[in-house]
């Protein structure tokens, strides 16, 4: 089984910086993707970044202004985002799709979520 473990958020100010960090444990081949969802309230759960082999992908409210980077040997992905505005306020989400085996198909996992309060 796979664990995705996340750690960061909380509350911060309008035109703040915040790093979520996931680690990803378990049995795992490959990391074909790892990257971040959010949902506000009321809300669907959207894209804010995904790390693929071929490149980081951002929602367009975050591009620009924010950034990812994954390290393979720590099985880890990090977001960074500044100029944080109350808009941004949701429960960000890790998600990987990840192969257990070399010839496993991928799956895709979720970690628990983690509250991202942008207020002043």
């Amino acid at each position: 089984q796979v664990q995705l473990v996340e750690s960061g958020g909380g509350l911060v100010q309008p035109g703040g910086s915040l790093r979520l960090s996931c680690q990803a444990s378990g049995i795992i081949f490959s990391i074909q993707s790892m990257g971040w969802y959010r949902q506000a309230p009321g809300k669907r759960r959207e894209l804010v970044a995904v790390s693929t082999s071929g490149g980081a992908n951002f929602a367009d409210s975050v591009k620009g202004r924010s950034t990812i980077s994954r390290d393979n040997a720590k099985k880890t992905v990090i977001l960074q985002m500044n100029s944080l505005k109350p808009e941004d306020t949701a429960v960000y989400y890790c998600n990987a799709l990840i192969r257990g085996t070399v010839v496993g198909v991928p799956q895709e996992y979720w970690g628990q979520g983690t509250q991202v309060t942008v207020s002043s």
